[in-house]
């Protein structure tokens, strides 16, 4: 019995139309596979930053507490700051803490997911949702963080009429935190938006 070999080049290109199906009946070839595996590692790191940082927002928000003096018209007046002294606060607090349980839900799904050697986003239907979902926390955390940076500021600058002094001076500590949980709730929104971004790209490919 005469069998035929093929040569090497083809036996190299049958190897790389490689076909996969995905869950939602769609196909894809070789290197769009591996190009959809970078986007599903990338989607989680993601994931795993906003977590982080909106953790560190929560938990430098819920710290900033300080009692210190201050002068005012020659009178020392003890003085006590708390993060839940202020409504704004409170909302960057809520809101924190809404993004980092978001985050670490979406996390749990995609690593399970890319472990198991699913697509991340399975269907068009569940990256609209997390589209969605990814836009409204990124325009709470927008708010949440504005609103803090407006209060933080009037307690820097203190206020001129009547001429009262830079709360922040005896009350450093407690602005530092302020500051920090306001910016890392800006990094979230910043990856959040990240995450969005590609929820869009996925479905102009799709």
């Amino acid at each position: 019995m005469v069998t035929e070999q093929k040569p090497p080049e083809e036996e190299e290109e049958e190897e790389e139309k490689v076909v996969v199906v995905l869950e939602n009946g769609s196909t894809m070839s070789g290197p769009l596979v591996g190009a959809c595996r970078r986007s599903d590692a990338m989607q989680v790191v993601l994931r795993l930053l906003c977590m982080l940082c909106s953790v560190i927002a929560l938990s430098f928000m819920v710290t900033a507490k300080q009692a210190s003096s201050v002068t005012i018209y020659g009178f020392h007046l003890p003085v006590y700051s708390k993060w839940s002294f202020s409504e704004s606060f409170e909302y960057l607090v809520g809101v924190s803490a809404a993004v980092a349980a978001h985050s670490l839900l979406q996390l749990l799904i995609a690593t399970s997911r890319l472990l198991s050697k699913s697509s991340v986003i399975p269907s068009r239907n569940h990256a609209w949702l997390i589209f969605a979902g990814d836009q409204a926390f990124a325009y709470a955390l927008i708010s949440a963080g504005s609103a803090a940076s407006g209060v933080t500021n009037l307690n820097r600058t203190g206020i001129r009429h009547p001429a009262l002094p830079n709360f922040c001076k005896p009350l450093h500590k407690f602005c530092d935190h302020i500051a920090i949980s306001i910016a890392f709730t800006f990094i979230s929104c910043f990856l959040l938006a990240a995450t969005a971004i590609q929820d869009v790209i996925w479905l102009s490919k799709r």
